[in-house]
C-alpha cells in the first residue's frame, strides 16, 4: 500500500499549488494501525477513589516492547483537575485505607509479590509482608490498623513408593508426578501445585501475618470486614465434597481473634462476593439459584447479618450483576452488570428499584470487544470507572451529580496518528424474527458506495457478549481492507436469562441462524461483498466457525481459534473436568455419546470444503490443544486445504497476552484470508 505524506498548501507561494506530492520515506510512520502499534497502547484498570472523593489510584496497562509483556503500573489522578502523577513504576491491586492517608497494593518483591502501604502524605512506602504467597484480595480493616488478603500457602505433593536410593552426585530423572485431584490443572497457571489459598490478617505497619483459614479448600475474596473488626466474610466451597462442587460456594464469616469459622448460605448454587453493610446489620451478595443449564442471572442478595431471610434485589431487572459495593448511608448499593452489549453502573435500592447511573463502562481485554469494566465510590457518591468507546481502550472516568467527565486520555497521541476503522451499529433480524445487536467496523479508507471483504467474527463463551468497544483485532482486520462483523447471538448474555438459554442443552444450533443472518445484513446494508466473506472467532467462537463451515460453503476461508471440536474429548480433558457434562449436557458422555457427537464440528468435517486455519494456544487447558490438533487431521485427512498454527506458551486465557504474539496471530488470519481472497470490484487501496 503506497503511502503519502501529506503537505499544508501555503497561500502566499500559489506556486506550491504546482508542485507534485512529495513521496514519504520507506521507515515513515503509517497511518494504518499495525501490529507494532500494540505496543503503544494503554488502558486504565482498577480504578479506585479515596473516600473523600478528591484523588483516584489506578493500574495503567503498558506494553513493553523490549520484555513483550503487559507492565503494570500505578498512577495518582487528581479528580478536580485531572492532573496524573505516577504513584510507583510495578503494582496492582491498590486499595486505599479508611481515613485516605495510606494505599495498600502488591507488587513484585524479587520472584513473588509482596503487599506495600504508601503514606501519602510523605510518599513513602513499607514492605508490611514477607509471605511467599502473593498476596490479593485486600482488604483494611475499618480502623486502618489491619490489612486481610489472601495468599497460596504450599502444601506436599502426594507420592506413591519411591525410587531406590541415588548415589552421591549422580544425575537421574525427576521423581514421579502423582495426580490425585478432581480438577489437577487450571487455564493459564497450568498444573496444580501443592497447596491452598487460604485467609491472613497482618498489621498495617508490617509484622508477622495471621493465617485465619486452613484446610484442603481455598478460599477467595473479595474480603468484607464487620464494622467491628472482629470478623471477615468471604466465599468458599468447603466440605467433604469440596473438589466435586463446581459452582456452589458458601459465605463465610471467620472470627479474626479465634479463626472460629460459621457457613452462612448452603443454598446449591454459587453465593459469592459478600458485602457488609456500613453498620453491619445487612450482607449483600452475588449468586444464583444453580438449576444446572448452560446460564443463570447472577442476582444482587440482601439479607440479615447472617445471611438470613435472603431475597433478590435484581430478580426484575433480568441481567446479570458483575459487581456491587454498599452506598456509605446504607441505603442503598451501587452495582454494574451488562445490557444490550455495554456495561453500564446503577444505584439499587434495599426496595430494589434500580436507578441508571452510567452506561460507558468499558475495559478488561485489548484484543476483542467483550464488555467488561470497573468502578468504585466514594463516601460522598461519585464514582470513579473504566470507560470509553470503540475510539480507544479504555479511560478513567468519574461520574457525579449525574454527569460524567473523562479524566485521561492514555491513547490520545497514537490514536490521533491513526486512521482507525469507524464502527457502527446495524440492524439485524433473526430468522425466527428476533432483533439481534451487530457492530461494523469499516476499513478507514472505505467509500461509502464501496463494497469490501468481510470477517464475521464470532465471540466465545457462549453465554458472554461483545459491544461496541476498542479492539485491536477487529483494528488489524480493517487496516488491511476487511469490515469486520460482530454480533451478539442467542445464547449471549446482557439481553436477559431467556434470550442466553436459547442454547441452553443445544449448543450449537439456532446460534447459526442469527450469525447467518449478520452476514445477510451486511450485505443488504451495500458494506459486503457477497463474494469475499470470512469467518473466525475464538473458544465458542472458534466452535461456531468450526460448525459453521460443515454446513455452508458461502465462506471464502474460515480460522477457527481455539475451539472445541469434539465434546466427549473437551469434557475428559478440559481443566474444569466436571463442568460441560453438568451444564451443557443432560449425560455423561459414556451415557449419551451421540448427543455429544450430534454437536460436534467434528461431526461435520465431511462436508467441509472451506479452507481453514486452526490457531490456539500450546498450553490451552481449557480447550485443550488436542481439540485443535483433531481437527487438522481431519482436515488434512480429507485434503482441505488448512495450517495448524501454534502460540507458544499461551492459554486459553492468555492467548493474546503477549503484544508480539497477539499481532502475529492476527497477523497470520489476514495472511490465509488473503491468499483466498479476490479482488472485488470498485475496490481501491490508499
Amino acid at each position: 500500500m503506497r503511502l503519502t505524506l501529506v503537505l499544508a498548501l501555503l497561500s502566499a507561494a500559489p506556486a506550491v499549488a504546482q508542485q507534485q506530492p512529495i513521496a514519504a520515506p520507506a521507515d515513515a510512520p503509517t497511518r494504518r494501525f499495525t501490529g507494532a502499534d500494540l505496543f503503544g497502547l494503554s488502558i486504565a484498570a482498577d480504578p479506585q477513589i479515596s473516600p473523600d472523593g478528591r484523588t483516584i489510584v489506578y493500574v495503567r496497562r503498558t506494553a513493553d516492547v523490549m520484555t513483550d509483556r503487559v507492565q503494570s503500573s500505578l498512577w495518582l489522578i487528581d479528580v478536580a483537575t485531572g492532573r496524573q502523577s505516577p504513584f510507583a513504576a510495578q503494582g496492582s491491586d491498590p486499595r486505599w485505607s479508611p481515613d485516605g492517608t495510606r494505599v495498600a497494593y502488591a507488587a513484585r518483591d524479587g520472584e513473588q509479590s509482596q503487599l506495600f502501604v504508601r503514606w501519602i502524605a510523605t510518599g513513602t512506602s513499607a514492605r508490611v509482608t514477607g509471605f511467599p504467597g502473593d498476596p490479593q484480595a485486600l482488604a483494611w480493616s475499618p480502623d486502618g490498623t489491619r490489612l486481610a488478603y489472601v495468599a497460596t500457602v504450599a502444601g506436599e505433593a502426594t507420592t506413591l513408593g519411591k525410587a531406590p536410593p541415588k548415589p552421591e552426585g549422580a544425575k537421574w530423572a525427576e521423581p514421579l508426578t502423582v495426580i490425585d485431584r478432581v480438577n489437577y490443572r487450571n487455564d493459564g497457571p497450568g498444573y496444580v501445585k501443592p497447596g491452598r489459598d487460604h485467609l491472613f490478617v497482618v498489621a498495617a505497619d508490617g509484622g508477622a501475618p495471621q493465617q485465619l483459614t486452613f484446610g484442603a479448600f481455598d478460599d477467595g475474596g473479595p474480603l468484607s470486614w464487620t464494622p467491628d473488626g472482629r470478623g471477615i466474610v468471604f466465599a468458599a466451597i468447603r466440605g467433604p465434597e469440596a473438589e466435586r462442587q463446581v459452582m456452589n460456594s458458601d459465605l463465610i464469616a471467620v472470627d479474626t481473634t479465634s479463626g472460629a469459622m460459621r457457613t452462612l448460605t448452603t443454598r446449591d448454587g454459587p453465593d459469592a462476593q459478600p458485602r457488609i453493610s456500613p453498620d453491619g446489620t445487612r450482607i449483600a451478595w452475588l449468586g444464583f439459584d444453580d438449576k444446572r443449564r448452560s446460564y443463570e442471572n447472577t442476582q444482587l442478595y440482601l439479607g440479615d447479618r447472617n445471611a438470613g431471610s435472603a431475597r433478590s434485589l435484581t430478580a426484575a431487572l433480568d441481567r446479570g450483576i458483575e459487581d456491587a459495593v454498599w452506598a456509605a448511608d446504607g441505603r442503598s448499593l451501587y452495582a454494574s452488570y451488562d445490557d444490550h452489549g455495554q456495561r453500564r453502573i446503577a444505584r439499587i435500592g434495599l426496595d430494589g428499584r434500580t436507578t441508571p447511573l452510567v452506561d460507558n463502562v468499558a475495559g478488561g481485554g485489548l484484543d476483542r470487544p467483550y464488555t467488561g469494566g470497573e468502578f468504585s465510590v466514594a463516601r460522598g457518591g461519585t464514582i470513579a470507572y473504566t470507560g470509553g468507546d470503540g475510539s480507544a481502550p479504555a479511560d478513567v472516568w468519574v461520574s457525579s451529580g449525574g454527569k460524567s467527565r473523562r479524566l485521561t486520555q492514555l491513547n490520545a497521541v497514537m490514536t490521533g496518528a491513526k486512521a482507525l476503522a469507524p464502527i457502527r451499529k446495524i440492524a439485524v433480524t433473526a430468522p425466527d424474527g428476533r432483533a439481534i445487536d451487530a457492530w461494523l467496523a469499516t476499513p478507514a479508507n472505505r467509500t461509502p458506495d464501496q463494497r469490501v471483504p468481510l470477517i464475521l467474527e464470532i465471540h466465545g463463551g457462549p453465554n458472554s457478549a461483545y459491544g461496541p468497544g476498542f479492539a485491536t483485532d477487529m483494528q488489524l482486520y480493517a487496516a488491511a481492507g476487511y469490515a469486520v462483523l460482530w454480533t451478539n447471538p442467542r445464547g449471549s448474555t446482557s439481553y436477559g436469562e431467556e434470550f442466553a438459554n436459547l442454547i441452553d442443552k443445544k449448543y450449537p444450533s439456532d446460534d447459526y441462524g442469527d450469525l447467518i443472518a449478520a452476514v445477510d445484513a451486511a450485505i443488504a446494508d451495500g458494506t459486503a461483498d457477497a463474494d469475499n466473506l470470512f469467518v473466525t472467532g475464538g473458544s465458542g467462537g472458534g466452535v461456531l466457525t468450526a460448525w459453521i463451515v460443515g454446513k455452508t460453503d458461502r465462506f471464502k476461508a474460515a480460522a477457527t481459534q481455539k475451539p472445541v471440536i469434539n465434546w466427549a474429548s473437551e469434557a475428559l480433558t478440559m481443566d474444569n473436568t466436571l463442568f460441560t457434562s453438568r451444564y451443557w449436557f443432560s449425560k455423561l458422555p459414556w451415557e449419551d455419546p451421540m448427543s455429544y457427537w450430534n454437536r460436534s464440528p467434528l461431526s461435520l468435517v465431511g462436508n467441509v470444503k472451506t479452507p481453514t486455519l486452526v490457531v490456539v494456544g500450546s498450553d490451552d487447558y481449557r480447550t485443550p490443544v488436542s481439540e485443535s490438533e483433531q481437527y487438522y487431521a481431519a482436515l488434512q485427512i480429507r485434503g482441505v486445504p488448512t495450517a495448524l498454527v501454534k502460540v507458544p506458551g499461551a492459554s486459553h486465557g492468555g492467548f493474546t497476552a503477549r503484544p508480539s504474539q497477539s499481532a502475529a496471530k492476527a497477523s497470520a488470519i489476514i495472511a490465509w484470508f488473503d491468499r483466498y481472497r479476490a479482488k472485488p470490484s470498485g475496490s481501491r487501496t490508499d
